[in-house]
């Protein structure tokens, strides 16, 4: 129990003070015991000194607003309005603060839901750390540890606060987070002198370092923002990196920004030699430059990214960061490991194999249970990994403990070495060293292997079992391991334990064959095990590589070899990531799935990390995305989710540069020619403002199936080309609708207004149903519901505004009957247009002739067709 009074104040220690005393000392300083706090006491100190975090991650307003107001678009409009305003155009004025609080309001509700999208996911992200809560080993998360918390610490744990360590088993930390020393720290108990440095603190563990080796015992002094770690972040601002899709958005708007500056530059220089007022002549360039931008791209991105994230959530896939999604729908291979995965991950032991006479199963079973890393499972089984956690139920059942055994020393597991040794007394008082691993590592440090060994291992293997082999040897009165010792073995026989494959496996399998998504196999576990649950669950075979045959290939050979093997059995972690990083370097964009400490490192090279909830805290840390679910399917719903975003994106970009372009430079066009201007600044605005907002129903469209196969990127030639060959198509059936308001229906200037206002906000509004498909639109390919009504309703918005109240204000006149019945003529005439040219675009694109293209993200060459970038195939 605690050692504190309930009423004492929590105490607080710093790190370097706390290992310059001794255990004890700190333990009385910090008011606990080595049997750690009491629940309540504990619930009182949080109560007292908060949450261990170091910020509290919120979505707020003002940031999000002011983000709003530094765009230049907004900025652009806000001086304009000025101008308007010092010069007496009061309507344009008017119109123009509308457009701009229309604006910002659109992008703040927008951007702030999806802010805080990101928020409810992140509080769905949770570490765990073992600590001793009324005398007994409990998982608690990391954000309620306390000073005098007594924590229990394992290889590939992240120090969740500062403390100092009371028991320690070959402990190495990496702490180069704090002090830049790549080389990992030996940690031993012994005090250091006063004012030594924080790099050299071996008997001090600090917040946000990982265990790279060996286990501890360790009491918390300080947590939050009191630890080391939490005084160098509060005085460091971070910034996300840049994903591929956010340098694929910032690509694209520097294209929009160099057409709009050189056509908004040759319609005002052209229009001041024509000697047209200078002032009217500004505000119209001004206006087509705001014209041509989509201004709430920002805001259809945002809109999918927080559609999609509450899709994803609700399927139990949560992103670390929004962008991050989009980058989940660009996989096309993905690495994983076996267990949990493609198998049910719940390790059963089924059987012990004693291949040394005499020796009976539950002999064998109580060697294998002396040979455990934890020291309290007399107690729970929290904390322990799980083979050693399926041993210790079954030989409870069975009542076979290692009652009286006498641990001494540890030498814990490492994925290295591949097994854990212990040091030990039996109750007979004989001293033992007992050795438990991977059967390959273990057989090969004994020196007596029974010759029945052999057989037994591949019988074991061949029933797919999981084998983990048991030697000993008698040691003398040393009290102290070294690996060295791991030598002069006698093997006693193997444990089995069996994790069957999931019955959904094979449907999850060819869910992702359907997304073009490839499978790939990382395991620990031996190449006959992994071949056979292949097998069972019907994954097409390939070859098969140890991490033996990946030590004897260079880089060239073993990128070969990579691309048709399907297994790599037998791998360590830098084996797991040098197979990720060739793969990637192969043109693959790769996803590697994995839960374990040795999947830290391949989950870092991988393009895109995908661990689970329950994961190695150094696991979850390096992914981008965590399963709630370590399923297949659950991963194949993400990828769906990251391509029907990115589709839908592009819907918005290829719609709005074609059709704003056409427009925008009919509008230039016309203004050479015509004695007035084809349409006022405010006319122009408000017709952009309404067909964006119309536009805002395209994140919730639906995305035709062939779009989901297989990853599309950003090209922002295959953009401009569609601009340009989409762009006058629009514009050829503007300068048809002047000829009709000039030539037929003899439009002064208002009317003529009036009439170009309404058939260009149709056809750009309408453009989307062609656009939005390779298919032909409604028959084949049905437009969402929200679509459908925000497109109609912006058009009758449009038809209504010049014989509306506001008609004077706007500069409209209503119009005679006729020109709508011929506005129906050119618009289906148009659409018609449209969708041949579509047509014949796709047909040009899906030629054979391929094209190299880059795309980074880390690294990454990628050879594609050019259809890939609109009609997305499997790369070539």
């Amino acid at each position: 129990m605690s050692a504190t009074s309930p009423c004492s104040a929590p105490p607080t220690l710093g790190v370097a003070e706390a290992s310059a005393l001794s255990a004890d000392d700190v333990l009385a300083r910090v008011a606990t015991s080595p049997s750690g706090l009491s629940t309540a006491e504990a619930a009182r100190r949080l109560a007292e000194i908060g949450p261990n975090a170091l910020r509290t991650r919120r979505a707020r307003a003002w940031p999000v607003l002011g983000r709003q107001l530094r765009s230049p678009i907004l900025v652009l409009l806000f001086v304009t309005a000025l101008v308007s305003v010092f010069l007496g155009e009061a309507a344009d004025a008017l119109i123009i603060g509308v457009i701009l609080v229309a604006s910002i309001g659109l992008g703040f509700v927008n951007e702030y839901r999806a802010a805080r999208a990101a928020d409810s996911l992140h509080d769905r992200i949770r570490h765990s750390v073992i600590v001793r809560r009324d005398g007994v080993p409990r998982s608690v998360d990391v954000t309620v540890l306390v000073p005098g918390d007594i924590a229990l610490l394992a290889t590939g744990s992240v120090v969740p606060a500062d403390m100092r360590l009371i028991e320690c088993h070959n402990l190495a930390c990496d702490e180069a987070i704090i002090t830049g020393e790549s080389i990992p720290a030996a940690k031993s108990t012994a005090t250091i002198p006063a004012g030594t440095g924080v790099g050299d603190l071996r008997a001090g563990l600090l917040m946000g370092t990982v265990v790279q080796s060996g286990s501890a015992t360790a009491v918390v002094v300080a947590t939050g923002r009191a630890t080391e770690f939490g005084r160098i972040a509060a005085g460091v601002s971070t910034t996300e990196p840049e994903t591929e899709f956010q340098r694929g958005l910032a690509k694209f708007s520097l294209l929009l920004l160099q057409v709009a500056a050189v056509l908004t530059s040759f319609i005002f220089i052209a229009n001041v030699v024509l000697q047209r007022p200078i002032l009217e002549s500004l505000l119209f360039s001004l206006a087509i430059a705001v014209g041509i931008t989509p201004q709430l791209l920002p805001a259809v991105v945002s809109t999918s990214l927080a559609t999609g994230s509450r899709v994803l959530t609700k399927r139990n896939v949560l992103v670390k960061r929004l962008v991050c999604i989009e980058d989940l729908g660009d996989l096309d291979l993905l690495v994983t490991d076996k267990t949990g995965t493609l198998t049910e991950g719940r390790i059963s032991f089924t059987t012990a194999l004693p291949v040394r006479a005499g020796l009976s199963p539950a002999e064998l079973t109580c060697w294998g249970l002396r040979a455990t890393e934890a020291a309290e499972t007399s107690v729970t089984t929290a904390g322990l990994n799980a083979v050693d956690a399926a041993l210790w139920e079954a030989s409870h059942e069975a009542g076979s403990r290692p009652d009286g055994f006498r641990r001494i020393d540890l030498l814990p597991f490492d994925h290295e070495r591949r097994m854990t040794t212990v040091l030990g007394e039996t109750p007979d008082g004989r001293r033992v060293i007992v050795t438990k691993g991977a059967p390959e590592d273990v057989m090969r440090r004994c020196s007596d292997v029974p010759p029945a060994a052999s057989g037994v291992l591949a019988g074991a293997y061949g029933s797919g079992a999981r084998v983990i082999a048991v030697a000993t040897t008698t040691a003398s009165d040393q009290e102290r391991l070294s690996p060295e010792a791991e030598a002069g073995l006698s093997l006693q026989g193997f444990l089995l334990f069996l994790d069957r494959p999931k019955s959904d496996a094979r449907a999850s399998l060819r869910t992702l064959a359907t997304l073009g998504v490839s499978v790939k196999v990382a395991t620990g576990d031996s190449a006959v095990v992994a071949e056979k649950v292949l097998a069972d669950i019907g994954l097409p075979p390939g070859d098969t590589l140890s991490g033996s045959d990946l030590d004897a290939m260079g880089d060239d050979e073993l990128a070969q070899k990579a691309r048709t093997a399907t297994i790599f059995a037998r791998v360590s972690p830098e084996q797991k990531a040098r197979v990720v990083r060739l793969l990637r370097h192969s043109g693959r964009a790769v996803g590697f799935l994995g839960d374990g400490v040795n999947d830290a490192l391949a989950l870092h090279q991988a393009d895109i990390g995908i661990s689970v909830d329950s994961a190695a805290d150094v696991a979850k840390d390096a992914a981008d995305v965590l399963l709630l679910e370590k399923d297949l399917g659950v991963l194949a719903e993400g990828v769906r989710e990251g391509r029907r975003i990115f589709a839908n994106t592009i819907k918005y970009v290829l719609m709005g540069t074609s059709s704003n372009f056409g427009n925008m430079f009919s509008a230039a066009v016309a203004s050479l020619v015509l004695p007035f201007l084809p349409m006022l600044p405010s006319q122009i605005l408000v017709n952009n403002l309404l067909y964006d907002s119309g536009q805002l129903a395209i994140p919730g469209d639906r995305v035709d199936p062939e779009q989901l196969v297989a990853p599309a990127h950003w090209d922002i030639r295959g953009i401009r080309r569609f601009m340009l060959v989409f762009g006058p198509i629009s514009s050829v059936f503007d300068f048809a609708t002047f000829a009709l308001m000039l030539g037929v229906f003899h439009a002064g200037q208002s009317e003529f207004q009036s009439g170009w206002f309404i058939e260009s906000l149709a056809t750009q509004t309408l453009i989307v149903f062609a656009i939005r498909t390779h298919r032909t639109p409604f028959l084949r390919s049905r437009p969402s519901t929200g679509l459908i009504v925000t497109a109609t309703s912006v058009i009758a918005i449009g038809v209504w505004l010049p014989s509306s109240p506001l008609s004077a204000v706007l500069g409209f006149q209503p119009l005679p009957v006729g020109f709508f019945l011929a506005l129906v003529a050119v618009v289906v005439l148009y659409l018609v247009v449209v969708e041949l040219a579509k047509h014949a675009f796709y047909a040009r694109l899906q030629r054979p002739r391929a094209s190299a293209t880059s795309r980074r993200r880390g690294y990454r060459h990628r050879v594609t067709r050019r259809a890939s970038r609109f009609n997305p195939r499997r790369p070539t």
